[in-house]
């Protein structure tokens, strides 16, 4: 997507919010209950105006209940909710002409062509019609959908399809977006369009809340981060800020041919370790029992069981983790080949609060 020449928002000031001015959402200790579940608890947050504010959580952590009730459409049973310096009530139509969402389902009307949709929910909250018909030409300019104003929905491929979503949630140039998962099911390429044009509207001075199960993505385009679990704030803060909040340390793997038990248990009694676990490179042919091609064509029979040559080990933090697991493997008589070390993801800080149980 790009920005077409025109489309401006309300700007402000080196892209985040001056101490003056209110936060784009204040949310204090908002609770909401269906009969006897709690799906709010005291439930905070706080979104700064000019920011690009990730929004994690498993299945059922409470993040779509949160943002319903910060666009109207669910009461609550206790707490506060201001948008835009303003308190949030089922009655605040003229607040939620600032605000624009970008659903993760597709709502389009397959009847109308692509600049008729745009239009028509654009119409919700610009009635002139002169300054309407400014606002669909620039965001079908900002999407890149110039070629494609006559096409109806099906006619459109899924990224199109998606670009179409977007632009008819920001049509109306809204200072507060919320996008849901905006990514679903679409090629790299339609992705990387979509996150650049995430980034374009915040610079052009849209506050953005964006939620994704893609932590890559959210690493990647938000300023900062909160996660959620079962209608509570579990951890705020940067990337960076969220990895270095908890224990978890990198994740070091190393190839070495002459790779030995004792030298496994060595590392694993190393006191940052919390585990250490061979595989791979042992030439077998899946089946666990070390037999197959030796080379030359010739089926053959190796005397291991499937252990590996490859030695992953996860640490806790620490600065000399790396150091540790090399001098051990050399002390055992071990010559490491190839070695990586992978620093924490948000994925990993993501599932260490979260869990890994599956969610329905």
């Amino acid at each position: 997507m790009r920005v077409g020449k025109g489309f401006r928002i309300v700007p402000c000031h080196n892209g985040i919010m001056e101490s003056h001015q209110s936060p784009a959402i204040h949310i204090e200790h908002l609770t909401k209950r269906y009969g006897a579940m709690t799906a709010l608890d005291a439930f905070d947050l706080t979104v700064r105006r000019g920011e690009i504010f990730g929004l994690l959580g498993p299945n059922g952590s409470g993040k779509t209940t949160s943002i319903r009730c910060m666009l109207g459409l669910l009461t609550f049973d206790a707490g506060s909710i201001e948008i835009l310096g303003e308190r949030m009530t089922p009655t605040s139509y003229e607040l939620r002409r600032r605000i624009g969402v970008v659903p993760q389902e597709v709502a389009v009307f397959e009847a109308l062509t692509v600049q008729e949709n745009i239009d028509y929910f654009c119409s919700l909250y610009v009635p002139d019609r002169k300054r309407r018909a400014q606002l669909v030409d620039e965001a079908i300019a900002f999407v890149g959908l110039e070629d494609f104003r006559k096409f109806r929905p099906k006619k459109l491929s899924g990224g199109l399809l998606r670009r179409l979503n977007i632009a008819c949630g920001i049509a109306h140039q809204p200072e507060l977006i919320f996008f849901d998962e905006p990514t679903v099911a679409v090629d790299p390429q339609s992705r990387n369009a979509i996150l650049e044009g995430i980034k374009r509207l915040n610079a052009h001075g849209a506050t953005v809340v964006y939620t994704s199960h893609y932590m890559e993505e959210v690493e990647q385009i938000c300023d900062r981060i909160l996660i959620m679990d079962h209608g509570k704030h579990l951890a705020l803060g940067t990337a960076d800020e969220l990895k270095r909040s908890t224990g978890i340390g990198e994740t070091i793997s190393i190839e070495a041919p002459d790779l030995t038990d004792a030298a496994v248990a060595a590392v694993k009694a190393l006191p940052a370790v919390t585990s250490a676990e061979r595989g791979g490179g042992d030439g077998s042919n899946g089946d666990g029992n070390g037999s197959g091609d030796d080379g030359n064509g010739n089926n053959s029979t190796g005397t291991g069981t499937g252990m590996g040559t490859t030695l992953t080990v996860v640490c806790s933090r620490g600065e000399r983790n790396l150091i540790d697991v090399l001098d051990a493997l050399h002390d055992a008589g071990v010559h490491p080949g190839h070695v990586s070390s992978q620093p924490p993801t948000l994925n990993d800080v993501f599932l260490s609060l979260t869990g890994k149980q599956l969610r329905d």
